[in-house]
């Protein structure tokens, strides 16, 4: 059946996470040709709407204070930017994990993984990049905040991957918000590392 009682297409409904998108899937009336017919659909978020700029998919303040060219060269890649920064993941959160999430808003073209740069071990961001940049949008939209292994994914724009940026900033190795956080948090390795060398002052453990 093409068509509901009140001649309107019927609608399909989308999961992502905890939320449900309805679309209206419109069939032409008419009878016509199809090529090849593929069942993919697009991420689950109304077929109708166009590349937007709403306050969800906006850049944000930051900028990478490494980026080699001018701010309007900055400002201009990540406006038209289809790669993603990931931050806030667990150490332990694998690449087919992100795959497996980000993936839902359309074809990705590669992930990379954040690395300590001196153990080559996952230090808890990525960059995903997709194909098209209405689907990294999508991303924008619907991932940012959510959880993945139980911690909120933070998402943000980036002007695109160059090699050597998926190494942690930090100076042993990691990320550098990860050098001096005072707080224990297990899915990042425990206490800051500068911390933990006892460059800053520790929690007293048998106090605490």
């Amino acid at each position: 059946k093409l068509y509901d009682s009140s001649g309107k297409p019927p609608k399909t409904s989308f999961k992502i996470g905890k939320q449900t998108r309805l679309v209206r899937i419109k069939i032409p009336k008419k009878s016509c040709k199809f090529g090849k017919i593929s069942k993919k659909f697009c991420c689950p978020i109304s077929a109708e709407m166009t590349s937007v700029h709403t306050p969800s998919v906006a850049l944000s303040k930051y900028r990478d204070q490494h980026f080699k060219g001018s701010r309007h060269e900055q400002e201009r890649l990540l406006r038209n930017s289809s790669t993603l920064y990931i931050g806030n993941l667990s150490f332990y959160t694998t690449e087919e994990q992100i795959h497996e999430l980000f993936s839902r808003c359309g074809d990705i073209r590669r992930i990379v993984m954040g690395l300590d740069k001196f153990k080559k071990t996952p230090c808890g961001f990525c960059f995903v990049e997709y194909y098209a940049r209405i689907d990294s949008e999508y991303a924008m939209r619907y991932i940012n905040g959510t959880r993945l292994d139980d911690r909120i994914v933070r998402v943000d724009w980036d002007a695109g991957f160059v090699e050597g940026r998926q190494y942690g900033r930090g100076k042993t190795g990691g990320q550098v918000r990860d050098e001096y956080r005072q707080d224990h948090d297990l899915g990042r390795g425990g206490y800051g590392k500068m911390v933990a060398m006892g460059q800053l002052g520790a929690p007293n453990m048998r106090e605490s």
